[in-house]
């Protein structure tokens, strides 16, 4: 029985697994989830319907469970900010949000350190998330 927040098997073991640099994809609902993510990465498939759950619920898990240093995002041709950019800056205080082309994105998810692929059921376009995981600093003496 665990205690934490984030409680979900198969992404708490992939993180386990996880270190310094691996990459987090979530992606929303109109994803190409088979063909642009890293081919040797976990998938864990949370689109249940339309709406649940959503790339902002799946953040919020992951943000109690993960040092983040990096965090990266899909955008459209011009570039513009999406609606869901202020939710993924308020759950990721301090850190900026990169930006990238849509297919600039797609290369980097298919990178080798992408570990972990969470298909959601956000119905928002453009609202995906490539995360780094940072690192947990040794406790103070």
């Amino acid at each position: 029985m665990l205690k934490s927040e984030l409680i979900h098997p198969t992404i708490l073991q992939v993180l386990g697994a996880s270190g310094h640099g691996s990459g987090i994809l979530i992606a929303d609902g109109n994803y190409p989830f088979i063909t642009r993510a890293n081919p040797a990465a976990t998938r864990v498939y949370l689109n249940f319907m339309p709406g649940l759950l959503t790339a902002t619920d799946v953040l919020k898990g992951l943000v109690t469970a993960i040092p983040i240093e990096a965090a990266h995002v899909m955008t459209p041709a011009d570039g513009s900010d999406q609606a869901i950019f202020s939710e993924f800056r308020q759950l990721l205080p301090g850190l900026d949000l990169q930006k990238m082309g849509r297919f600039e994105f797609y290369d980097m998810a298919r990178g080798s350190d992408v570990s972990l692929v969470i298909a959601t059921g956000e119905q928002r376009i453009y609202a995906n998330i490539l995360l780094t995981i940072g690192v947990v600093p040794p406790p103070a003496p």
